[in-house]
């Protein structure tokens, strides 16, 4: 019997190791292929649509990592790359943020309402997190108010997409078990 429950919690490990890096890869690509530099320094992509889905569809723990790490690459080997640092803190506790008010009460990402209300969250605490670390960077409060907009447009075009996207594939058999 003991070697049966270790068996099973070696297979779980994988699968969770698996989801990790393919959607950690997936968040990457999702920022680096499809990205457009709002003017203001900043630049408006659909890796935060990656890292709301992942935290919808396959849990905290796999958003967490995926979106912080995915994303930090995608700073860290662009133009982007002195911000890195607060990618990695931002989009980590994005993920957070979706991931445990996604799954919360046994929803496990199947309430629409808690999907959204996480999204909203997040994006909000997106924004405010990179008026700060912009803040922080020019040593001014006043620039950042210019990035905000694009920001906006970033995290609610990544939260629409990931409503939409999660909604279809909720719908599959891969999800719908």
């Amino acid at each position: 019997m003991e070697i049966k429950n270790s068996q099973t919690k070696s297979s779980l490990r994988i699968k969770e190791m698996v989801q990790i890096a393919l959607m950690t890869a997936i968040t990457y690509l999702s920022a680096s292929f499809l990205n457009i530099p709002n003017g203001y320094g900043g630049v408006v992509h659909l890796g935060d649509t990656m890292i709301f889905a992942t935290a919808i569809l396959f849990g905290t723990r796999q958003s967490v990592i995926a979106g912080a790490i995915g994303m930090t690459m995608f700073d860290a080997f662009s133009p982007y790359a002195a911000w890195a640092p607060y990618t990695l803190v931002i989009k980590a506790v994005m993920a957070l943020i979706v991931g445990l008010i996604a799954n919360s009460g046994n929803a496990k990402g199947n309430s629409w309402i808690k999907n959204v209300v996480g999204i909203v969250l997040a994006g909000a605490w997106g924004v405010a997190g990179y008026y700060g670390a912009e803040a922080i960077m020019t040593g001014n409060i006043y620039t950042p108010s210019l990035s905000m907009l694009g920001n906006i447009i970033q995290v609610s075009a990544g939260g629409a997409i990931a409503v939409v996207l999660v909604t279809a594939l909720k719908n599959t058999k891969f999800f719908n078990r």
